[in-house]
């Protein structure tokens, strides 16, 4: 994919801080000049089709975000309409990339401008792209009303007053064309390195199901467990309930968390902080000490387990020592027992046998979820702790393999889409000319791919929802009282 892009011959400074100097035969004008908003309501509730936005995927159809989400309004007059090749954005979220050019005719929530272009001599394909750009998210946020970046309001009179990038049209149309021969490049290679990644997990997954139903010893006795969807397991091991091996069960604020939110203090874990036996914290909030304090029953500790609620019910990870005293929101907290090492606990909640139970419970149409009430009452298989520790210890010698691999696997990913984003900057802002590169590409199927597994979403997307509206789900939701034995 790599190729050499020439610079402009000639240039001139925007007077704009993040877009420098652009090709000195492009304008500069406003926003508001070029794309004005649709101001169509679907008041009659003529308009059916409901559309939503991703971060950094853009427009959707509801259908195909799945049971991710908040669940769309009964009644969609007050909805907003968009027609094909309008421009969405997100007023509370633009600044985090919920904005997308429609392919579709819909309505989706208020919250939303819907703009169009003002003049046949621009291309809203381009003027997507312009949206797309990190650079010119991130310049918004001195326009936001709020305290949160990440949930900063834009006002429109404001959105309309900033100034963009305009080159003649021919020249849009050559950018979005060959942006999107690049996007539609990145998503195959993307797609290849998940269906890698999704046969390496399933194998290693196979790994820990063997050994945390069968052990270690192949010709082990076997009897019968009682559990009919469980089979046989090792005659010397016990099935206990997760009640009686934990000291406490107890789960992290169930209220939307955001208010407690700071720029500084303790890390405080999201549902999309939690990965099958790690966390990924590169993205996290933080609450303040004070706010800590209040919220200490949802702090944790080194040796708990912290299980993901909402969402993607029954992810699990056991707390290092150095998340000491971290504290969570709306996740199933499973203090360290004497009985059971925590990782054993870790990776039955991440194999079958948890996920088993877990499908049995979990309710939600939105989004899946279950509650302690369930969680207190789960089976458990339990050998002694000796054979625990054997058997983790060869766990661990055989998936350090799988885990090399999908880390690997990730960061290729993570680096094409760092690439992605670098080079629709550099495009867009005039630093490259594309224009002879564009006129040479072949003809390819243009924007219109499946979306149904939404293959191109980060890591940090698994949910494909912003954490937000997960956040959201929870509020007011009857949790039960923790459990201790």
């Amino acid at each position: 994919m790599k190729m050499t892009l020439p610079p402009y011959p000639q240039t001139k400074e925007s007077g704009v801080p993040w877009l420098g100097e652009i090709p000195a035969h492009w304008e500069l004008p406003r926003l508001g000049s070029v794309l004005r908003e649709r101001g169509e309501t679907n008041d009659k509730g003529e308009v059916e089709q409901v559309l939503s936005v991703l971060r950094d995927i853009g427009v959707i159809r509801y259908e195909d975000k799945g049971n991710i989400g908040n669940k769309k309004s009964e009644d969609t007059r007050r909805y907003k309409v968009v027609h094909i090749d309008d421009i969405v954005v997100n007023s509370m979220n633009v600044i985090i990339g919920s904005v997308g050019l429609s392919r579709y005719k819909g309505c989706l929530s208020p919250v939303y401008y819907v703009l169009t272009p003002r003049s046949k001599d621009t291309d809203p394909t381009y003027l997507n792209c312009v949206f797309k750009m990190k650079p010119f998210q991130q310049s918004l946020v001195r326009l936001g009303n709020g305290i949160l970046a990440h949930r900063m309001r834009i006002p429109m009179e404001k959105l309309k007053a900033e100034p963009i990038p305009l080159p003649p049209l021919s020249e849009q149309t050559a950018i979005a064309r060959y942006l999107d021969y690049v996007d539609r490049r990145v998503r195959r290679y993307i797609k290849a390195k998940r269906r890698l990644i999704e046969v390496l997990t399933e194998q290693k997954q196979a790994i820990i199901y063997q050994a945390v139903t069968r052990g270690l010893d192949p010709d082990v006795p076997m009897k019968e467990s009682g559990v009919p969807w469980l089979g046989e397991v090792p005659a010397h091991w016990e099935v206990k309930r997760l009640k009686h091996l934990s000291p406490e069960i107890t789960v992290g604020v169930v209220v939307n968390p955001s208010s407690y939110f700071s720029d500084s203090g303790i890390p405080m874990l999201l549902g999309n902080n939690v990965r099958p036996g790690r966390f990924k914290l590169d993205n996290v909030r933080r609450i303040s000490p004070e706010s800590n304090k209040v919220l200490k029953k949802s702090q944790i500790y080194a040796g708990d387990i912290i299980v993901v609620r909402v969402g993607a019910p029954g992810v699990a990870a056991v707390v290092p020592d150095e998340m000491d005293g971290y504290n969570c929101a709306s996740m199933m907290i499973i203090r360290r027992g004497r009985e059971v090492e925590s990782k054993w606990i870790e990776h039955l909640f991440n194999s079958p046998v948890m996920s088993h139970q877990i499908d049995l419970v979990k309710y939600g149409a939105a989004q899946k979820q279950f509650n302690i009430a369930h969680i207190v009452e789960f089976l458990v298989l339990v050998p002694g702790l000796e054979e625990q520790r054997k058997i983790l210890a060869q766990l661990d010698h055989q998936i350090n393999a799988f885990d090399l691999a999908l880390h690997r696997f990730t960061s290729e990913i993570d680096l094409i889409r760092e690439y992605r984003t670098r080079l629709i900057a550099d495009v867009v802002t005039g630093k490259v000319d594309v224009r002879g590169v564009a006129a040479s590409l072949g003809e390819e199927a243009g924007f219109d791919m499946p979306l149904d597994k939404l293959e191109d979403r980060s890591a940090d997307q698994d949910e494909a929802w912003d954490e937000e509206e997960a956040l959201d789900a929870d509020d007011g939701e009857e949790m039960g009282e923790e459990v201790e034995a």
